[in-house]
């Protein structure tokens, strides 16, 4: 299975759970693709138009070869991009398996995703191949 992992890394916090949830799922033995480990850095593009539309679109490409996207969530504005790829995933009928590490949410997210897990010891065991259903219960706006 292929697995599509939507996250914000733009401090040392967030690459910190990209790092684990990379783990977690190679060891479980997915190929997964982690936008941070296929940035775009030629060296006079980053920032350019050029580099945005590169990124995006080998980003939409890998959404587009997945089976499947986990999404760690921040909580509510925590990063557009990763909003804009669980939406987008969601909109090609791609599952997504969203991981809760914030404490305010968007109804949008948690109603997109098939699973809403507590934390990220819940990937551990959860069954990519039946994907169950889990609501989220906790708050939304």
């Amino acid at each position: 299975m292929k697995i599509y992992l939507a996250s914000p890394f733009f401090n040392e916090k967030e690459n910190a759970w990209v790092e684990n949830t990379e783990s977690i799922l190679q060891d479980r033995g997915f190929d997964v693709y982690s936008p941070r480990n296929h940035e775009v850095r030629n060296t006079n593009k980053v920032g350019t138009i050029g580099w945005a539309y590169d990124t995006f679109y080998d980003d939409v490409k890998a959404i587009d070869e997945c089976d499947c996207v986990v999404m760690l969530y921040h909580g509510n504005y925590s990063d557009s991009g990763t909003a804009w790829e669980c939406g987008y995933a969601y909109a090609t009928n791609k599952p997504v398996v969203c991981i809760q590490l914030g404490d305010v949410s968007n109804l949008m997210v948690h109603c997109s995703a098939v699973a809403n897990l507590p934390t990220l010891a819940d990937l551990i065991l959860y069954d990519f191949e039946w994907m169950p259903v889990v609501i989220y219960e906790g708050a939304m706006t």
